[in-house]
């Protein structure tokens, strides 16, 4: 049994459209023409130094997305960070905060571990607890990394978490995430689920699935997000194998796929019903208190950035049903020699460190 809510059903009914050239995708085609050729004339502007971009003096490695939704970026910046500093680097984290009071404002936020989820996002605070490493949100991210590096200045390298397309900030290396819904149906917004063409250039595609959909490359680097444990979302270090859980399972995501969430409980061998909610859903009480299943249910998962919110919420965070699923991504060694070259080139040619 599958619940959601109105948002997330009319999400998942975009999705659908994305996916194919459908009746409702035709119709929008025009409209996707004109923001492709708006999109290109801001590349443009960039591109002629209309508008100004800056160059930091440390190197900049920008994850991120041509589609719309989540494709796995924060697990995947969270491997990176641990990445980078085993082979010498102090990396730092800079994002844009989405859903965080700090993004709305004009200002820039460090974020700590026990930042305000309201204040910073649910991605950056679930970035500084996991990577353990300095992360600083704002809508500019040339001012974000700007002030990580008057804060923390031993930093060697900054990874933006997402920001493919905030061109005022020059990087060094361009990662594009794709899952295993691809391009979609190949065309740009409304019409379809890109922001950019998906021939945009990067300098390497990961992908976040065990087939290769159309339109990508073969030799994409490939990733895959796993876990095989729970932890009681009251107290962290009680832990228990997804494998040895029984009674009624009810799995909850607000994240932007979903359904990638609960496949991996599936294939961990559970049987869940599922609430699917919208990308960096406002938890509450009554997110909890309005669904007979989630009354009934004896376990309750959920991933680890709705936790970030869930814990801090009357009767929800010391609810003993509550369980949080961590997970880690598992990448191909290649993606940080490419990584680690494209740096040491940037270096040799005289680019200047903090």
């Amino acid at each position: 049994m599958a619940l959601s809510s109105k948002s997330s059903t009319f999400e998942s009914w975009l999705s659908g459209v994305w996916q194919r050239r459908s009746i409702a995708a035709c119709l929008l085609w025009p409209l996707s023409l004109l923001f492709g050729a708006l999109a290109a004339w801001r590349r443009l502007l960039y591109r002629c130094h209309i508008l100004s971009s800056y160059r930091l003096p440390v190197p900049i490695v920008v994850v991120g997305n041509v589609v719309v939704g989540g494709t796995g970026k924060t697990p995947l910046v969270i491997w990176l960070v641990a990445a980078l500093r085993r082979r010498g680097y102090t990396p730092g984290v800079i994002s844009r905060g989405y859903g965080g009071r700090a993004n709305a404002a004009a200002g820039v936020l460090e974020v700590n571990v026990d930042s305000s989820v309201e204040l910073v996002g649910d991605e950056p605070l679930l970035i500084a607890r996991r990577a353990n490493c300095p992360v600083m949100v704002g809508r500019d991210r040339v001012a974000a990394a700007r002030a990580l590096l008057v804060a923390y200045p031993t930093i060697d390298v900054i990874i933006s978490d997402d920001g493919l397309q905030h061109y005022r900030l020059q990087r060094s290396v361009e990662i594009v995430l794709f899952d295993e819904r691809g391009g979609g149906n190949g065309w740009l917004l409304p019409a379809g689920p890109l922001r950019e063409p998906i021939s945009r250039r990067r300098d390497v595609t990961v992908l976040n699935s065990v087939s290769v959909p159309a339109g990508l490359p073969e030799n994409c680097v490939r990733m895959q997000v796993a876990g095989g444990h729970a932890e009681s979302l009251s107290n962290r270090s009680r832990r228990m194998r997804l494998d040895e859980m029984n009674g009624r399972i009810l799995a909850v995501a607000g994240i932007g796929n979903p359904q990638r969430f609960f496949g991996m409980l599936r294939e961990a061998g559970l049987s869940i019903e599922t609430m699917a909610l919208p990308d960096h859903h406002a938890f509450t009480t009554q997110t909890f208190a309005d669904s007979t299943a989630l009354s009934h249910a004896d376990i309750i998962l959920m991933t680890e950035k709705d936790a970030v919110k869930c814990a801090s919420i009357d009767r929800v965070g010391n609810d003993p049903r509550m369980w949080v699923v961590p997970v880690t991504a598992q990448i191909d060694g290649a993606l940080l020699d490419l990584i680690d070259n494209k740096l040491i080139l940037e270096k040799s040619r005289g680019y200047p460190t903090a």
